[in-house]
């Protein structure tokens, strides 16, 4: 018997709350892998599909983890991920590399630097030109310090300050600088807004949604890093174990499926033999199939089935059911869709 697992990172948090976000739990039960202890903060295990093993953990420690080896796979954000690659090209000068093989369409987020300007109508780079041009020491607030590091040093190379503000130090909040020169980042638990409104440090680096947080504080947005979203990502030596993998790409495949049916329902209708013809013209003008319809020919009644996108503003789903109906069709049930799989090259990993 294969007793060959695949283990999964399973994130804490807003995602495993059925009544909020994502609602991951929903999205994996579609998928075939109903979770059992997961929604109850563990420990997750999966009861049916057992060949995969959950580990509960946050996302922001899944890089680590990823690039290690602990896990296989992991439900985590693009900036987390990011956040750990960094890390460990700073302080520990190692290379990791997960890769991100599947959107879950879920958790948007931006990245963005934050100060208290006022509204100024200077440009990022005047902005920080002027800061570091008036300070040899400048100090920074945020969850995700090395991001925090890697812009503030590629900008500082762009507007050449290279050599004077290379030196950095990550520290805990708010702790006595350990340099003299460059920049220090404080790590915090959330809040930023309130300590670069107070004037604690010159900028911050926070995520936001909206941003009507930053607003609310008064304080402007001065530049955007990156968007994220909450995606599948793997540790790439998966590919070293051809069993492993084989399990990771079943996983990969009934997920896309369950993103990919989401929105979407199968309409089931009746039609005469004397409605066919019509009735497949309409499909055809709207765009309701590929290159044929689906069609089941009885003796005096063919069987339809398309699927359709509920959120098209477009073409309505109710709309389509009434003129189905004024075109002849009969008996128009409309089923939800858990999974939809167009097929395996969808996967690319």
């Amino acid at each position: 018997m294969n007793d060959t697992t695949l283990t999964v990172g399973l994130p804490a948090g807003s995602l495993a709350d059925p009544s909020r976000g994502g609602n991951l739990i929903d999205l994996l039960k579609h998928a075939g892998f109903a979770a059992k202890g997961y929604d109850r903060g563990g420990p997750s295990s999966f009861p049916i599909t057992t060949f995969l093993v959950g580990w509960d953990g946050r996302p922001q420690e899944f890089g680590s983890q990823l690039g290690l080896g602990e896990i296989d796979v992991a439900i985590a954000g693009d900036d987390w991920i990011r956040e750990r690659v960094l890390e460990f090209k700073y302080e520990y000068n190692t290379d990791i590399a997960p890769k991100k093989v599947l959107s879950l369409q879920r958790g948007e987020v931006r990245i963005v630097i934050i100060d208290n300007t006022g509204g100024s109508t200077a440009t990022c780079d005047e902005w920080l030109t002027d800061l570091l041009s008036k300070n040899a020491l400048v100090t920074m607030v945020s969850e995700m310090p090395y991001l925090a590091l890697d812009w503030f040093q590629a900008k500082a190379r762009k507007l050449g300050f290279e050599d004077s503000h290379s030196g950095f130090s990550v520290q805990k909040f708010k702790t006595p600088p350990r340099i003299d020169a460059g920049i220090v980042i404080y790590e915090t638990w959330g809040k930023t807004e309130a300590k670069v409104r107070n004037g604690s440090v010159h900028l911050g680096l926070e995520i936001t949604q909206t941003g009507s947080a930053i607003r609310n504080y008064g304080l402007s947005e001065v530049d955007e890093i990156m968007t994220s979203e909450t995606g599948i990502w793997v540790n790439p030596r998966l590919k070293e174990d051809p069993e492993k993998y084989e399990l990771a790409r079943m996983f990969l495949l009934n997920l896309y499926g369950s993103i990919y049916a989401e929105n979407k329902v199968l309409l089931l209708f009746n039609a005469k033999k004397e409605a066919v013809s019509e009735i497949t013209d309409y499909l055809r003008a709207n765009e309701l199939f590929a290159d044929e319809p689906t069609m089941n020919e009885g003796v005096n009644f063919t069987e339809f089935s398309v699927q359709m996108d509920t959120s098209d503003k477009e073409l309505p789903l109710a709309k389509v059911r009434y003129e189905l109906a004024t075109h002849g069709a009969t008996h128009i049930e409309t089923v939800p869709l858990d999974s939809c799989i167009p097929g395996l090259d969808v996967i690319d990993f």
